[in-house]
């Protein structure tokens, strides 16, 4: 095999693995963040569905939701099971509107935007935290449509 031909395969092999691998995708728990294809996508893995949800929207275009603080992974593949994506998904929280209140010594966490509410903060209260916990398990079954 000649030189050139070595260096065009090498090259072609370093682009292609550099556009199957993007990273990591950050998101917020409760925001959704487009992925936007350049091939069409055939199928398509979420690691862990409890910290991210992705939908298909058509087969270039996803949309990666944040459902609870964690990391996960995400694979996208071609019709041929080439990799098109491959990167973690981070979801994080939005804290600038989170205030944090301490009595008697124990933390209760509010998300003040636009209104102050009470939400899940390690650390917290284990009582707070686990009647926070109940609300957001309950609004989850009232928002489901199964």
């Amino acid at each position: 095999m000649s030189f050139s031909r070595i260096v065009i395969s090498a090259g072609l092999a370093a682009a292609f693995s550099a556009a199957a691998h993007a990273g990591h995708v950050t998101v917020e728990a409760g925001k959704a963040k487009a992925i936007k294809l350049s091939t069409e996508a055939e199928s398509v893995i979420i690691g862990n569905p409890n910290i991210a949800d992705v939908a298909v929207h058509d087969g270039k275009l996803l949309f990666v939701t944040g459902k609870s603080f964690g990391t996960t992974n995400l694979m996208i593949f071609d019709a041929q099971g080439n990799t098109l994506h491959s990167s973690d998904v981070v979801v994080t929280a939005n804290t600038t509107t989170w205030v944090s209140v301490k009595r008697a010594g124990e933390n209760y966490t509010y998300d003040c935007s636009p209104a102050c509410r009470p939400t899940l903060s390690a650390g917290d209260n284990a009582v707070h935290y686990e009647n926070v916990g109940e609300q957001l398990l309950m609004q989850k079954e009232l928002n489901s449509d199964d």
